[in-house]
């Protein structure tokens, strides 16, 4: 139980020093160094936490990170420069907790720590990168009190019960394990579009055509779909941001034929999985929706307005999603024109 209870203990530290390293170790000396808590013999190696020198250096460092944590973008580069040292500190805050055990065993548990730390940390850097696309600062200064409140709300737990601590990192660790793949991959979109609205200029009032060649990559996706032989009318690299039957944040293709109005493919690879989603544009409505960082295009259900399908380009290719837009809309109207001409006349 001894055992279980330093695990607890250590491995919850570590946790929340992923979130935050400087307010748990500032948090937990000053608890200790005026007495608020009392530490069990077996955790008398923390009390180096409530040492003078360390609460002023982790009290600094801590209103650093308090004032950097609510800026946009400030937060995500103060968050890629604590990579490497919030699991280091874990793994560290939770050697301090096992005292002089085993050797075996304080490498098992740092090892553990260092890897909980980074996931925290990974975590907490995923989602504050997805937040930093909308351009008010509320978001982060929410998110930014709200991981403040984690860290002494976990260390309250830890104080009153490392096991069911231990339990309830647990849990949210594997939680967000689940959820990884979705997480990173909104993270790599959203990097994607700062780069691209950074480094290259916007193609408004430049002259645009729709290119008619795939990606490399995507070439051999479309011949196994394209059984028919169509020809490729345009096709043009975007991401699935939201579509019936695939999943979201996927880099792949919208591609168009000369031989078929009815419809237009989204094609894209995932590990070695090929996808292909088909859109049918009867009864829908095309609109072009420029956002911070990204030019969307959606299809809407003409019968509601709720997003059927949802495409993301960066926010540089404006004039090419007009375009896209446009074309989409002739290929609609010539679909109702060839309708029209194939309804019964009726005759008194």
């Amino acid at each position: 139980m001894e055992r279980l209870n330093l695990l607890g203990v250590a491995l919850g530290l570590a946790a929340l020093a992923g979130i935050n390293l400087y307010l748990t170790v500032f948090a937990t000396g000053l608890a200790i160094h005026f007495h608020w808590i009392n530490l069990a013999p077996q955790f008398q190696s923390l009390a180096v936490l409530g040492e003078p020198i360390v609460l002023w250096i982790a009290g600094v460092l801590y209103a650093l990170e308090f004032l950097a944590d609510k800026v946009p973008w400030l937060d995500s580069a103060w968050d890629a420069v604590h990579t490497v040292i919030r699991p280091i500190g874990g793994a560290m805050l939770a050697i301090q907790v096992l005292g002089h055990p085993s050797p075996t065993f304080s490498v098992v548990v740092a090892l553990l720590a260092g890897g909980t730390s980074l996931l925290t940390h990974s975590a907490k850097a995923a989602t504050r990168l997805v937040s930093n696309t909308s351009p008010e600062p509320f978001s982060n200064i929410a998110l930014s009190l709200g991981e403040d409140a984690a860290v002494v709300g976990g260390l309250a737990l830890i104080h009153y019960n490392p096991i069911v601590a231990l339990g309830v990192f647990a849990a949210l660790l594997a939680g967000f394990a689940y959820f990884a793949p979705k997480v990173f991959r909104a993270a790599k979109v959203k990097m994607y579009l700062v780069l691209q609205k950074l480094n290259f200029p916007a193609d408004v009032g430049t002259p645009v055509t729709l290119p008619i060649e795939l990606p490399a990559r995507l070439a051999p996706v479309w011949s196994q779909q394209d059984k028919l032989g169509d020809t490729i009318a345009w096709a043009v690299p975007c991401i699935s941001g939201r579509a019936r039957g695939i999943a979201g944040n996927l880099f792949g293709a919208i591609v168009a034929t000369n031989e078929d109005d009815r419809r237009i493919a989204f094609i894209a690879r995932k590990g070695r999985r090929s996808i292909t989603h088909l859109i049918d544009l009867n009864d829908v409505t095309i609109s072009r929706d420029p956002k911070f960082l990204s030019e969307n295009l959606v299809i809407f259900a003409t019968a509601g307005r709720v997003p059927r399908n949802l495409f993301i380009f960066p926010r540089t290719r404006a004039a090419l999603v007009e375009l896209i837009a446009q074309d989409l809309r002739i290929r609609m109207k010539r679909l109702d024109a060839a309708g029209a001409q194939d309804e019964p006349v009726l005759t008194a």
